[in-house]
């Protein structure tokens, strides 16, 4: 429990600053991000239980990385993070998850994540920001990518790439459990545009 506290306080900073550092009031950065005042208002207070797809807005309007959002301070040249250290992001009804392992730094960071679905589940994915491209290379079993409506299987050993600003879902296909590993490729620099 006082690890989620604590985690919950560093989103809620990091959102604060780089809500003040973009120049947005509250009610601006929840207009551009479709979140509601209050919920932003518990957030920077350390308060609530945003969900993937909140992180997701808010990280895209603001111009940064979800990760971005949820790390501390660097602690070092070499960072190695354990999947089993990081909480998930998201889990499905039959136990898939998403976690998010981590995000490089430079001026065009890449999100590194690991995904786990079960057959039939799925995960859809709002449109994100002009400029990001996801990559998916799936390690074990079947997937079908969504991407604008349009479907494309992809198996073990295949990795496929697509540009993020479309609808697009991540869905479990096949008998077995799905293991991919994702990378969620940022445009340089900030964008927060009105």
């Amino acid at each position: 429990m006082a690890e989620t506290a604590a985690a919950l306080r560093t989103v809620a900073y990091n959102v604060r600053a780089a809500r003040t550092r973009a120049g947005l009031t509250l009610d601006e950065l929840g207009r551009r991000a479709q979140v509601s005042k209050g919920a932003l208002v518990a957030l920077e207070k350390a308060q609530g239980n945003p969900n993937l797809a909140t992180l997701v807005r808010l990280a895209d309007t603001l111009g940064i990385s979800v990760s971005a959002l949820m790390q501390g301070p660097s602690e070092g040249r070499v960072r190695v993070v354990t999947a089993g250290t990081v909480a998930p992001l998201w889990t499905g009804p039959q136990g898939g998850e998403a976690r998010l392992m981590l995000t490089t730094s430079g001026p065009a960071p890449v999100e590194i994540w690991r995904w786990r679905l079960e057959p039939g589940e799925e995960y859809p994915s709002h449109p994100h920001q002009a400029g990001v491209t996801e990559t998916i290379s799936v390690t074990a079993g079947r997937m079908t990518l969504l991407v604008d409506g349009e479907e494309h299987p992809v198996e073990a050993g295949q990795t496929a790439t697509f540009e993020g600003d479309a609808p697009h879902a991540y869905r479990g296909s096949g008998t077995g459990t799905c293991h991919l590993i994702m990378t969620v490729h940022l445009p340089p620099g900030p964008t927060v545009t009105a």
